[in-house]
Formats: structure tokens, sequence, C-alpha cells
């Protein structure tokens, strides 16, 4: 019994248990670690250039807002002159002879204006019956210049419903009609040598025309301000 006790409460003297080996990945953590910090580096230095980029050019356009205090171009149509002006209801044939001079000033000191495209159409009741293309020119600091616009010949116009047909008639019985002018352009800023990017307004012309039929005019054209839209 002694002997027992002896033998399991002893020490151990038989052969000894060789350690637990650990496998362990060296350097996959590490490398994971270093490769996602170095893409937060790189994706913060981005968004710092860009955000560098963006306010240097925000401040360059502000700094020469203030130099140059660009101002608004206005267009008027100064003279308008209709001579015909006869749509059949039957074939939906409209002759129309119309010509418009149209204003254009530029207020500016400093900046020059290329037009490099100009086209007038000619609207009634929402159909176009006549376009025309002008010739692009370059218009100086604080210069007006003058566009003649001729319109001439025959197109299909056609009125569908009573409300259009009922406009055209009263139209034709007061002499007046309501006739739109839009000009779409292409146009470059010159700022001290520095051109800008093409730019695609278009102008809008509402406008109340007499008719004048054999040099007797049936109303007087008021001048009318177009709307400008970027």
């Amino acid at each position: 019994m002694s002997s027992e006790k002896q033998h399991l409460n002893g020490a151990y003297y038989g052969p000894s248990i060789p350690p637990q080996k650990s496998y362990h990945r060296h350097g996959r953590s590490r490398d994971c670690d270093c490769c996602g910090c170095l893409c937060g580096c790189l994706f913060s230095l981005i968004f710092k250039v860009l955000l560098t980029i963006l306010l240097t050019v925000c401040l360059a356009a502000f700094v020469l807002w203030l130099i140059f205090r660009p101002n608004r171009i206005k267009f008027h149509v100064t003279d308008a002159q209709l001579t015909q002006f006869d749509l059949n209801t039957t074939t939906n044939l409209l002759r129309y002879d119309l010509s418009l001079n149209l204003t254009i000033r530029n207020p500016n000191k400093h900046i020059g204006i290329y037009y490099d495209r100009l086209e007038a159409r000619a609207f009634y009741e929402g159909q176009r019956f006549a376009s025309q293309s002008l010739t692009r020119f370059y218009q100086r600091k604080k210069n007006t210049t003058v566009l003649a616009i001729p319109f001439k010949g025959e197109n299909m116009v056609v009125l569908n419903g009573d409300k259009r047909l009922s406009a055209y008639e009263s139209d034709k019985s007061s002499g007046t009609y309501d006739i739109d002018m839009k000009l779409y352009l292409r146009v470059r800023f010159k700022l001290r040598g520095i051109k800008t990017p093409r730019f695609r307004p278009k102008i809008e012309c509402d406008l109340k025309v007499p008719l004048d039929s054999s040099g007797k005019a049936s109303g007087t054209f008021e001048t009318e301000k177009c709307g400008l839209d970027w």
C-alpha cells in the first residue's frame, strides 16, 4: 500500500515528453497589415491632391471674377418686318417673309467673344417654320453688333387642335402675329489671350410682329429683350 502511494505521489522518471510544435505562418499577417496601410496612405494622398487642385481652381476662378467682373451679354430684337404670313389651313402650307435685326451687346471691358456657330430658328404656335445659319464672327470688348436675320420661303406648319387654329385666326384678324425666334450659339470667351472651352447658350425671343402689307403696317413693332439660357 505504501509502495503504491509512493508511486502515485512521487516524481515521474520515465522518458521525456516531446514539446508540442505550434505551426505559425510567419509574415502573412504582417504583409496584409503593411498592404492595407499602404493603400490607405495612397488613397489619402490622392484625396489631398485632388482637394488641393479643386481649391486652387476655385480660388483662381474667384480671383479672375474679381479682376474682370464679367457682365451678362445682352440680346435685343430692335426691328422686325413681316411682309407675308399666309397659312393655307387645308394644305398646311405657310408662306412667309420675315426680317429681323438682332443687337448683341458685349458690355465687358476685358472679355472678347468668339461666335463660332449661330443658327436662328423661327417658330409659330410651337411649330418651327424657318431656320437660318449666320456668319460666325469675333466680338470685341465693349462692342455692339447688329445682325440681320432674313426668313423667307414656305414650309409645312400643322396647327393641330381648335386652340391653335383659333389663335391663328385671331392673329390674322388683328394683323399682329406671335412669333418666337430662338438663336442657338456656340461661343468661346477670350480673357487677355486665354480662350475658354466652347459653351452652347440658347437665346429665346418672344415677338409680336405686325404684318406690313403694301407698305401699310397693321401696328408698331416694339423692341423685345431676349432671354439667355446657358
